[in-house]
């Protein structure tokens, strides 16, 4: 019996990407790298090296040389863009939406429908979070708006991923572990909290922003082990550094912004960086624009255990005891799961400042700002 044909994907707006601000931004110092010779002879571990500072210190850092062509990530900006341009009554059916109650991050958040930081102002941010595409999600919120671009998506997602990995190598190297040692506990096909996002800021008027101190995304650190940006050109997202300043992030042509989540630096023992970041109201050039995202956010497995690993490193600089192997492993689910119910099943955040999140001995600090 011949295959089924499946329809073409319907026709879409072409998304256009924003121009760059004019203003003099205070840009953060990020190391930019170049994967393009991490196949060659040697050059795994020089890549390595030229990442251990930026992954120690800072935690951010910018790649080149990805494999993806612009056209490929346009074509990513034009699906979510489409989506996110769907009326409220269509793309916010309750069966698509996140379940912020349970910690499940899959599927639709609307904007406007809560409060932030103890005023009146409504939260501008809006996304659509949609979960690796392999048969164990299939129960998971994915509209039929994008199944339309299954094959699309399941592609690019999976790509990201792939990406990720090559990362996950360096990090491996530079902790002196077994170059998998990361990315088996990152496998596409075994069930974990990964999701790819398409994301968007409405702008709101200067004296609505300047209620919530221009602030559009509060400041926190990521719940998983890395996330990866496709850089867009509207300023606004900001890292703290070890200093306690706030600089910009610099967008990068052609390039893609990484950052080090939670899982990572617990696996690390705090040696590679769980950055404290926000996103601040655009310069003036740039404050009316809808700042359309892409991410892809890796999770560790479910059953993954995300305690310290066993790096010699970790253990020479005295990070990882001996005594702490055998602690009570906390899974991959369970701590995403908790996170997310922690920081986003609530109506205000104006309470949460200061305060540590923690699950068995893994502990981090929540920075509402």
């Amino acid at each position: 019996m011949p295959a089924a044909v499946l329809p073409d994907p319907p026709t879409i707006p072409r998304w256009k990407r924003p121009g760059k601000t004019t203003e003099n931004l205070d840009w953060a110092d990020i190391k930019i790298i170049d994967l393009s010779t991490f196949d060659e002879p040697g050059g795994k571990q020089k890549l390595a090296e030229e990442l251990r500072d930026a992954v120690h210190h800072t935690g951010f850092f910018s790649i080149t040389g990805t494999g993806f062509t612009q056209e490929q990530v346009n074509r990513q900006y034009d699906i979510g863009q489409a989506y996110l341009n769907l009326p409220l009554e269509e793309k916010g059916d309750l069966k698509y939406r996140c379940d912020f109650g349970q910690g499940n991050y899959f599927g639709y958040r609307a904007a406007h429908e809560k409060t932030v930081m103890g005023t009146d102002v409504l939260d501008n941010v809006e996304s659509v979070n949609i979960p690796k595409l392999i048969h164990s999600n299939s129960h998971e919120p994915f509209h039929p708006f994008l199944r339309q671009f299954h094959s699309e998506i399941e592609e690019f997602s999976r790509r990201s991923l792939e990406l990720a990995s090559k990362v996950f190598t360096l990090f491996s190297i530079i902790l002196e572990l077994p170059e998998d040692y990361f990315s088996k506990q990152h496998l596409y096909d075994d069930q974990s909290e990964d999701h790819l996002r398409y994301m968007i800021y409405h702008p709101r008027s200067a004296s609505e922003d300047v209620k919530v101190q221009n602030t559009w995304s509060r400041a926190h650190t990521d719940f998983g082990s890395l996330t990866i940006l496709w850089s867009q050109n509207v300023a606004g997202l900001q890292l703290k550094t070890p200093a306690g300043e706030w600089k910009y992030v610099l967008p990068v042509d052609n390039g893609i912004i990484c950052n080090v989540g939670d899982t990572l630096d617990f696996w690390s023992a705090g040696y590679l960086k769980s950055t404290v970041h926000r996103v601040q109201r655009p310069p003036e050039d740039q404050a009316h624009i809808h700042r359309l995202g892409l991410f892809y956010f890796v999770r560790p497995g479910n059953e993954v255990d995300i305690k310290p690993a066993p790096s010699p490193l970790l253990k020479r600089l005295g990070l990882v005891k001996e005594d702490r192997e055998g602690e009570e492993p906390v899974r991959g689910l369970q701590y995403v799961r908790e996170r997310v119910k922690n920081y986003h099943d609530h109506n205000d955040y104006a309470d949460m400042k200061g305060k540590t999140f923690k699950v068995g001995n893994l502990e981090i600090e929540d920075e509402a700002a």
